[in-house]
């Protein structure tokens, strides 16, 4: 049987980092491949609880529909995180979504036309470009270093090409680098932004996992018109199967994003919701996002000097201040692609970074995760990869 699909089917291609994750089921394999928070430290018995009262206090609210927005006190709960990230926001600017991956092919779907252009970091996030790729735009990659996206490079970009509708990024412990934007180039953004009526998407899974420096407000911070769609999620500092997520973003924007998840799945679910508003009601989420900043802390420094003891001369790799990843760069002649076969052969998994380019290229690259893994893995896993990339030099 041969069925008529859709155009853009041909442009939506299986995640390489969803089809690695199968793989990496395994016990014996050590993943450094997916974003996967430690599940160790999820709160799996406050959970059990806050669950009971939902059920005891609201059962029949709970397992109802909802409104499209959010639950209202998790929305207002979601301000007060909004504010931890230097933005003031009223529960009216908040969708609550299923998952910020929901909002980013919302925004596809919202702001794109066939051929129109997203502008986004060189690397970027496999899961957006996947996402934006089903609505057939180009994109430019913008040039980027270890202070995030250079903006001599983005106002050139936009000088000589009328079609960008998007400037896709993550300021915060960049996925796939770990790099993070300087105060700068935060505001930058947006006045370039402003100067040529383009959108802003900012991508915020990473910015509360800050183990050292200085914290730096969210490029919504400052938003002078309106021009930043902010998407923060629960994933990374709470349960990622809950999945939930929010749109924070000015009415008319935001407007446009219920009336794009009327259609797609009428709410996020309503139980889900009073589960995270209970929760943070009756526990300190403060405390819990810093026992995953110190334990994730202590996995990024034996990563990165297991490292810089093993890895061979001529590799390179960043040293994030927060978030889940590092980035490594090895030699031009050594194919990530295939040493991630030779890998997995001694049972360690990472991510090829060609996929983190939408325009192809750089299959010199790679990205670790350090949060999943146990220490003891993370040495046993750095040390077998190390033994496969000198084999490959």
């Amino acid at each position: 049987m041969s069925l008529n699909y859709s155009k853009r089917m041909n442009n939506i291609k299986a995640s390489e980092i969803r089809e690695l994750l199968k793989l990496t089921q395994k016990p014996e394999i050590i993943s450094f491949a997916g974003g996967l928070p430690a599940p160790e430290l999820f709160p799996v018995e406050e959970m059990k609880k806050i669950s009971v009262e939902v059920l005891d206090e609201q059962g029949t609210k709970a397992l109802q529909y909802g409104p499209t927005e959010g639950y209202e006190p998790l929305r207002v709960e979601i301000t007060k995180r909004m504010e931890k990230v230097g933005v003031k926001a009223d529960p009216n600017d908040i969708l609550v979504i299923s998952g910020s991956q929901q909002g980013l092919d919302f925004s596809g779907k919202i702001f794109l036309n066939e051929g129109d252009i997203v502008l986004c970091e060189s690397p970027s996030y496999l899961g957006a470009i996947n996402a934006f790729k089903a609505y057939e735009p180009k994109f430019i990659e913008v040039p980027t270093d270890e202070h995030g996206m250079i903006m001599e490079d983005l106002e050139e970009i936009l000088k000589n090409n009328d079609r960008v509708r998007i400037i896709y990024v993550i300021p915060d412990f960049q996925n796939p680098s770990g790099r993070t934007w300087s105060e700068d180039r935060r505001k930058r953004i947006v006045e370039l932004a402003n100067e040529y009526n383009v959108v802003i998407i900012e991508d915020n899974p990473y910015g509360e996992l800050r183990f050292e420096g200085e914290f730096l407000p969210a490029v919504k911070h400052y938003d002078t018109e309106g021009r930043v769609v902010f998407l923060g999620t629960f994933s990374k500092i709470f349960c990622p199967g809950l999945r939930l997520g929010w749109v924070c973003a000015d009415s008319e924007a935001l407007n446009k994003y219920i009336l794009v998840k009327q259609g797609a799945d009428l709410q996020a679910s309503t139980i889900s919701q009073m589960q995270v508003a209970k929760f943070l009601e009756e526990y300190d989420i403060e405390a819990h996002i810093e026992k995953l900043r110190t334990v994730y802390r202590k996995r990024r420094d034996l990563m990165i000097g297991t490292m810089k003891e093993e890895f061979p001369e001529g590799v390179k790799f960043t040293n994030p201040e927060g978030g889940l990843f590092t980035w490594v760069v090895l030699p031009e002649h050594i194919n990530a692609r295939v040493l991630a076969e030779k890998a997995l052969a001694n049972n360690v998994a990472f991510v090829p970074g060609g996929s983190f380019f939408p325009n192809g290229g750089n299959e010199n690259t790679f990205r670790l995760n350090y949060s999943n893994m146990d220490e003891e893995k993370i040495v046993i896993g750095i040390k077998r990869l190390a033994k496969a990339i000198k084999e490959m030099m």
